[in-house]
């Protein structure tokens, strides 16, 4: 069988059923696992690179009520590829090349190919999803094995939060300029994991929300899911947050339980690894109860109210024990200063320790435009 699939998730899932080697092409988003990046890509979006969030809203919106496509299709390569079934989805137009883009292009090139669309919108309709890929591919026993296998791991975690009494308060930001809550099975997560969101509506998509909502909602817990986002730009947007009128304010940003995180990889694919995703918020929201999944990069503390720097990351050796007070480090990191974010680079530069804790408190020199500036350091979670 020879299968193309035009977003992210449903390539995630036909290589969760072992069936990868039947992939012939996959959209330009897809980028897990790394075998689907050697894949013909058919899409590619009409969003220019390089734009703030508040830019990427405005062009989104403004081409979705002119009718505008965010994406193209490649029907020529579409058709080269012979695909005997295209997967596709009908959630969210802004997610992918739309239904109708796919139908259109299948009509006119005269293909045969199946085209099977996903839409689910909640935790028990993702798994529905993955067995519908499962029987599409003739393997229907691979996906209840799948399936099952995902199902008990969101039962672990179901059980560990059902008589929580001390619930967190948590807003999950799909987009921080403007403010969206959470969308679909974002909910979902939230209360499986021990949390309660008031923000968020079960089951229904994504919205622009008031910042006077979160104000009065008071989060304990900010968790920025910024759809299509990596770590490091998800990260980058959380110096956005203080800006707005009462965020000091907010205990979240108060305590420091302000996260980023790998959105591109978690939270917004409605595929397997939305366990993850789960696994990921117990953590954050319960550190003590659950432990950190072992996913690299996957997530990051933030401390945007008291932080110049949101992002860190190391190229070179750093080492630090409990008995050093200081350390020398090639170190390359990400600062956000009045909305730019510039890559800067500390070489063979005293570094002080955090005594005991195996991590860099601070950066008590650095240079950039010939002005001296005190910053924060924090490690990878």
């Amino acid at each position: 069988m020879r299968i193309c699939s035009f977003f992210p998730s449903a390539t995630e899932t036909v290589f969760a059923l072992e069936m990868g080697d039947s992939l012939v092409g996959v959209s330009h988003e897809c980028n897990y696992p790394p075998e689907a990046l050697n894949l013909p890509k058919v899409t590619k979006t009409n969003i220019p690179a390089g734009l703030t969030s508040a830019e990427i809203d405005r062009i989104v919106s403004s081409k979705l009520q002119s009718s505008e496509p965010l994406y193209d299709l490649d029907t020529e390569l579409l058709e080269s590829l012979a695909p005997d079934l295209i997967i596709t989805q009908r959630l969210c137009d802004v997610c992918a090349v739309s239904l109708d883009q796919i139908q259109e292009a299948v009509d006119r090139l005269n293909c045969r190919s199946r085209v099977l669309s996903l839409q689910s919108n909640s935790l028990q309709g993702i798994l529905a999803d993955i067995s519908a890929v499962a029987a599409a591919v003739g393997d229907p026993e691979k996906g209840d094995e799948v399936v099952s296998r995902l199902k008990e791991r969101i039962d672990r975690v179901a059980r560990k939060t059902r008589t929580l009494r001390m619930r967190p308060r948590v807003f999950c930001m799909e987009w921080v300029d403007p403010p969206y809550c959470g969308g679909h099975w974002m909910k979902e997560l939230v209360e499986i994991a021990g949390g309660e969101d008031a923000l968020s509506v079960l089951h229904r998509p994504s919205y622009r929300i008031p910042w006077k909502s979160v104000i009065d909602f008071a989060p304990d817990i900010i968790v920025l899911t910024c759809c299509g986002y990596d770590l490091e730009r998800c990260a980058r947007e959380a110096e956005l947050l203080v800006r707005f009128e009462g965020a000091r304010e907010i205990p979240a940003l108060q305590n420091g339980q302000v996260f980023a995180t790998d959105s591109s990889a978690y939270f917004a694919r409605p595929g397997p690894r939305i366990v993850d995703s789960l696994e990921i918020l117990a953590h954050i929201l319960h550190p003590t109860m659950f432990a950190a999944p072992p996913l690299p990069k996957s997530f990051l503390r933030l401390d945007p109210a008291r932080s110049l720097l949101v992002s860190s990351w190391k190229t070179g050796s750093v080492r630090a024990s409990r008995y050093q007070r200081s350390c020398y480090a090639d170190i390359r990191f990400a600062v956000c200063h009045q909305g730019r974010t510039h890559m800067e680079r500390l070489q063979s530069d005293k570094i002080p320790a955090n005594r005991g804790k195996h991590r860099f408190a601070s950066i008590s020199r650095w240079l950039t435009h010939g002005k001296e500036r005190t910053i924060s350091f924090r490690d990878m979670i």
